[in-house]
């Protein structure tokens, strides 16, 4: 069994991972979720959520699923109960659940468990490459009901979640960044100034990559919009792609949707400016700004 990484997203490293384990012990038994579900008295669309790592583990229910799955070996049994304790430790992301929806707070722990986040943004800077003052002006013009307090607390797990890319051995960020995105004043002239410097700045990190879609190239591969594919280092562990929403977002790991988004990405890598091509253009926008 392949053991998570320390962290931050260690526990949800361990539920995708103990999900992944329980999906394949029931395919392998031939039990439908819906039997599954009627094990430990919940609904099919429950063990759907388990199985993708999206809900917490009770350990009842677990021994429950793994008895109806046929594991009866003691120490096979010890070692899955023993990831459902460790899956259910919380993350640090948890202090900001009074600002941060359940849906997302998902994402973030898969971001503090990725090896490699890749990532192409339409409309916005995408979050982990954000200033603080751009950080700000987007959280106030798209979400207008929010009070100061609520804005600066979602400025600050912003600005706590880029630490992955600045501290420790955090995962490779590689950004595709529409050229509207740059283009749109977010935050008036000064603000975007002091974002497209931020932009040339962290390029410089060996641990990220941002590339441009010009306009000039006209139509291209991401017209489906926005989207993230997170890559873990658990070889258990399939690929995610992140879809968000107004309201929600969707996680798909199966593995037909996440080959369908990664050529799409491959596409949008070949046929966007290099990274020091990128640079030039940024350099370009900052002095006509």
């Amino acid at each position: 069994m392949t053991t998570a990484q320390p962290g931050g997203g260690g526990s949800m490293v361990r539920r995708i991972l103990l999900g992944s384990q329980l999906r394949r012990l029931r395919e392998a038994r031939g039990v439908t979720r819906e039997d599954a579900g009627y094990q430990i008295r919940a609904s099919e669309s429950k063990i759907s959520r388990m199985e993708l790592g999206r809900v917490s583990f009770k350990e009842r229910d677990v021994a429950d699923l793994l008895t109806l799955y046929g594991v009866t070996d003691g120490e096979e049994r010890e070692s899955l109960l023993g990831l459902v304790r460790e899956a259910n430790k919380s993350g640090w992301w948890h202090s900001f659940s009074d600002v941060l929806p359940g849906w997302f707070q998902t994402y973030v722990g898969l971001e503090e468990a990725a090896s490699l986040i890749r990532t192409y943004e339409v409309q916005f800077i995408p979050g982990l490459l954000q200033c603080e003052d751009y950080a700000r002006a987007v959280f106030g013009q798209s979400r207008p009901v929010l009070s100061e307090e609520e804005i600066d607390r979602l400025v600050g797990l912003r600005l706590r979640r880029q630490k992955l890319l600045t501290e420790g051995q955090g995962p490779r960020l590689w950004a595709v960044i529409d050229e509207a995105a740059l283009r749109r004043p977010v935050g008036g002239p000064k603000v975007m100034r002091t974002q497209l410097q931020y932009l040339i700045d962290i390029s410089e990190q060996p641990n990220v990559v941002i590339q441009v879609m010009p306009f000039r190239f006209g139509a291209h591969a991401g017209e489906s919009g926005a989207f993230s594919i997170l890559r873990f280092p658990e070889q258990d562990l399939a690929d995610v792609v992140y879809l968000e929403q107004l309201t929600s977002a969707l996680y798909l790991d199966k593995r037909d949707d996440v080959d369908a988004y990664v050529q799409v990405m491959e596409r949008l890598c070949v046929d966007s400016l290099t990274p020091e091509r990128t640079v030039e253009l940024l350099s370009s926008i900052l002095n006509e700004a």
